[in-house]
């Protein structure tokens, strides 16, 4: 007979194992001797030592489920039950309660895991369905579809729910979803008909504007061209295939025009400089009739100037008063000189040449006081335009000086 602490054989070849209830038989060995009996049982310990601690490990490291753990514990718990093998059983089948201790503790972590991801599934839900149905509003068009076909894609990399509340939640997201692609064909369906009837506007007003493209009527085809670009502005856009070509023909057809008008008034421009060019040598021509002398030839003379003044073309329009100004100053003192020389020669007018003269000297002094006050507060022409006015003036006075000493006075 043999044995060690968990087993022995007796004379009959039968083998045991010592257990906490007493021997168990483990089987018969007639093939060999005792020892080689004991060994082959406690080698079959030993396998169920290994195949625990790689239920163990996998257990442990794997994620292996809850209820295939349990079927492989199981089984190695009727092997062990089993009683074929030698050594100590009771503490494998204390490992294997271990196991299923651990097991069951990881099954309820997994479920509280699970519990957790799907709170957190159901808040980030709830989040997208909130955002989904406030973009639902938005006239952000670009962003918000592609804000929402981004919450589509994290959707889907959520956990599922309970079907009940999962669907209600997409229900919602989806139904938000579907009212702002509704919202946003209804925007561009509007948009294009608008744009429409914008190119329909601007096809007419293409239309007006090449019609008046050859025009010479320079100043109402230029306002109405003005009044064109208005309402093209106000036209809003056409089709982006149909605005370019509409507006480049209706910038055309103005260009055509103002290119023509242009030209023409570069013409005007420049005869209109030769023509002040004459108007102020004719203007100085006729200031060197000042102071006047003798009346009758400085009448004949200014006439002859005028009719050669008249004769001249047009001249630039903010050049226009001071040159004939400078040709008036010179008529009215014609016309004041003319005036003296009829006071002169009138009986009546003795009477008054002595408060003439007197008025001409006050009006004198005047000019002379107000052309110092101009010079001190820098207004050049002005004091030119009084200087001159002074010129004309003062040749009054002397003539009613001349004519009071005529006058004996």
């Amino acid at each position: 007979m043999s044995s060690d602490p968990w087993g022995r054989v007796d004379e009959t070849g039968t083998v045991y194992v010592r257990t906490a209830d007493g021997e168990q038989v483990v089987g018969s060995w007639q093939a060999g001797s005792p020892d080689e009996a004991l060994a082959y049982f406690e080698r079959k310990y030993e396998g169920l030592v290994v195949e625990i601690g790689l239920l163990e490990r996998r257990v442990t490291t794997t994620d292996l489920a809850p209820k295939d753990a349990l079927a492989a514990i199981e089984h190695l718990r009727e092997q062990v039950d089993a009683h074929h093998a030698v050594g100590d059983l009771q503490a494998l089948r204390d490992r294997l309660d271990k196991l299923v201790a651990n097991v069951d503790a990881r099954r309820e972590e997994r479920k509280a895991q699970r519990a957790q991801q799907t709170d957190e599934a159901r808040h980030a839900k709830e989040q997208l369905v909130a955002e989904a149905e406030e973009l639902a509003q938005s006239d952000q068009w670009r962003s918000a579809g592609e804000r929402l076909r981004a919450l589509v894609d994290t959707w889907k990399g959520l956990p599922r729910l309970d079907r009940k509340s999962d669907d209600e939640l997409w229900h919602r997201f989806s139904h938000a979803r579907s009212a702002f692609s509704k919202r946003r064909k209804a925007h561009f369906a509007q948009l294009d008909a608008q744009r429409e009837d914008a190119r329909k506007a601007k096809e007419k007003l293409v239309a007006e504007a090449e019609s008046l493209s050859g025009s010479t009527d320079w100043g109402p085809t230029a306002a109405r061209y003005r009044d064109l670009m208005t309402e093209w502005k106000a036209a809003g856009r056409a089709q982006r295939e149909h605005e370019d070509d509409l507006w480049n023909r209706f910038r055309g057809a103005q260009d055509v025009f103002f290119a023509a008008r242009g030209a023409l008034f570069a013409e005007r421009d420049a005869e209109q400089t030769e023509n002040l060019k004459l108007k102020e040598e004719l203007a100085e021509e006729a200031e060197k009739l000042l102071p006047i002398q003798d009346l009758k030839s400085a009448r004949a003379a200014f006439r002859s100037l005028n009719e050669r003044w008249e004769a001249v073309g047009h001249v630039p329009r903010d050049a226009r008063p001071k040159v004939e100004g400078r040709m008036h100053t010179v008529e009215r003192a014609l016309q004041e000189a003319e005036e003296a020389e009829w006071r002169r020669t009138n009986p009546e007018a003795r009477a008054r040449a002595q408060g003439l003269t007197g008025q001409l000297q006050v009006a004198v002094d005047k000019l002379h006081g107000q052309i110092e006050q101009a010079r001190a507060a820098g207004n050049a022409s002005r004091a030119d335009k009084l200087e001159r006015e002074l010129e004309g003036r003062q040749a009054l006075l002397d003539q009613a000086l001349k004519g009071l000493h005529e006058f004996g006075g």
